[in-house]
């Protein structure tokens, strides 16, 4: 693996409360770099701290490789920052709070806000807060992203614990080369 190869830039997008920030400090190998802010709109109904510009991991394979992990905003009046973002990214993970008020609405709208990136990067979703949604079926998910005749690997993860996360990452890199 020459050395532009051995770092490579993921993105993690989605809703606001998915767990994007909490992913982030979960795998990364390094003190994060996070532009949190306090919430001064309707989000903080939700939640205390948004982030406003981007979150910063790296994580380490085996092999040596750095994996650069930018986490996007997800207020959309932040949205100017997930193109510049995604410059240079080799994949997204995309994370759906199960909580949030439709949550397949949410999903299609960062498909339709990703539309560009998705057609050239990698994808994975992962469904976080899963365990706080008691009507939750992870089928209707799978219906939702086969309507847009795409093959996405979807998993229900809890953004607090490494292991599960460190599987979107292995899977999504798994999409990007098979040989990483």
């Amino acid at each position: 693996m020459n050395e532009a190869e051995s770092h490579l830039k993921i993105i993690v997008a989605g809703s606001v409360g998915a767990g994007k920030t909490t992913s982030i400090s979960a795998i990364s190998d390094v003190a994060v770099v996070s532009t949190e802010e306090e919430t001064t709109d309707e989000i903080h109904l939700l939640k205390d701290l948004t982030t406003v510009a981007m979150d910063y991991g790296q994580m380490h394979l085996d092999d040596g490789t750095k994996i650069h992990v930018y986490g996007a905003p997800g207020q959309r009046r932040f949205d100017f920052m997930w193109e510049i973002l995604s410059d240079g990214a080799l994949g997204v993970i995309l994370l759906i709070d199960d909580t949030a008020e439709n949550p397949l609405n949410e999903l299609a709208s960062y498909f339709d806000a990703f539309s560009q990136q998705l057609n050239s990067h990698a994808l994975v979703v992962g469904i976080t807060r899963t365990d706080l949604n008691p009507d939750h079926n992870i089928n209707d998910y799978r219906k939702f992203i086969s309507s847009y005749d795409r093959t996405i690997p979807l998993f229900s993860i809890d953004s607090r614990k490494k292991d599960e996360v460190k599987k979107l990452v292995r899977t999504l890199l798994y999409r990007i080369d098979p040989w990483l």
